[in-house]
Formats: structure tokens, sequence, C-alpha cells
């Protein structure tokens, strides 16, 4: 019996045969093994979280300066809003003393009432430029948004929570109410 190969189970020194196929299956398994190293793994996980540590830390300085150029911003606007708007009160003061000085020698009230509604005129006309709406509340239904009641009248000539008078004018910019109409509400007898 002269085979290369016996199928003799019992025979210590016969190699168990290997297709060439699985020898090359081995071997790359064994190539990915030898990658697969612990120090390797570590440095490829290193580098990815030094990557998005790095994201992370640029993200947060970005995320600080939008705040603060926010914050910059707004405290500009504050602040030039503020200076329009005195800029434009300078030109009603500057009516004011030019009224103040023609009218120093004038005797003749319906001219001082006159200067004065003009000049009246003007600071409305400036304020609602600037934004400033009237609250409107005589004979309205009383809202707690826009109205504060300070007093209340039982009547009969007017529906209960109507406002019968105004004791001090309210004022809006938008839909942010900067002081609510103190009012007098009606109440049933």
């Amino acid at each position: 019996m002269s085979h290369k190969h016996s199928n003799n189970p019992f025979k210590k020194d016969a190699e168990p045969e290997i297709k060439p196929d699985e020898q090359l299956k081995n071997s790359e398994e064994q190539d990915i093994q030898e990658e697969k190293t612990p120090d390797t793994e570590d440095n490829k996980l290193q580098e990815e979280y030094d990557k998005l540590n790095q994201q992370y830390i640029r993200l947060a300085a970005d995320f600080d300066n939008y705040r603060k150029r926010q914050e910059q911003e707004r405290e500009s606007l504050l602040k030039y809003g503020a200076e329009n708007a005195l800029k434009k009160m300078a030109e009603i003061l500057d009516n004011f003393e030019r009224g103040e000085k023609a009218l120093e020698n004038v005797e003749d009230c319906k001219q001082v009432k006159d200067s004065f509604n003009l000049i009246h005129k003007q600071v409305i006309e400036t304020l609602q430029k600037l934004g400033l709406e009237e609250i409107e509340a005589e004979g309205k239904q009383f809202d707690p948004n826009f109205h504060e009641a300070v007093m209340q009248t039982p009547t009969n000539e007017h529906p209960e929570h109507t406002i019968i008078n105004v004791l001090q004018k309210g004022y809006k910019m938008g839909d942010k109410v900067l002081r609510p109409s103190l009012v007098n509400v009606a109440t049933a007898e």
C-alpha cells in the first residue's frame, strides 16, 4: 500500500488534508487577528475620541462666541434704540424752548393754547413713530391683560365689566404692554 494519504484514523503521522482555499482563508484570519491587537484597537479608539473631543471643543467655542455676539447685539440695540428715541425727543424739547421764548411777552391765552397743542401733537406723533400705541379703554370690556381696575362703580347705565372712565392712559408697543390703563369698571347694582 503505497498511498500517500491513508484514511487510517489511528495513524498518528498523518497530517490532515488542507485544501488551497482553506489555506488562504486561514492566513487571512491570522492577518486580521494580528491587525486587531489591543494596542491597535486602543489607538483607533483614542484617535476617534480625540477627533470627537476636538469637534466638541470647537462647537462649544463657536456657541460661546455666538452667545457673546448675540448679547453684544442686544445691548447695542437697546443702547442705540434709546439713542434714536432721544434724538427725536430732543427735537420736541427744541420746540418747547422756542415756544417758551416766543410766549414770554404774549398775554393772549389762545396763542399759548395753540402752541401747547402743536407741541403736544408733535410729541404724540413722534412716540407713535417709535411704536407707542395707546390702549383703548373707555367703553370697552374690561381686560386684565390691558387694564387695571382701580375703581368699581355699581350702575345700571352700563353693562357689567364695561370701562366707565379712564383714570390714567395705558400704552403698549406691539403686543407688549408698557403700562396698563388705570380704569373705573361698571358692576351690577
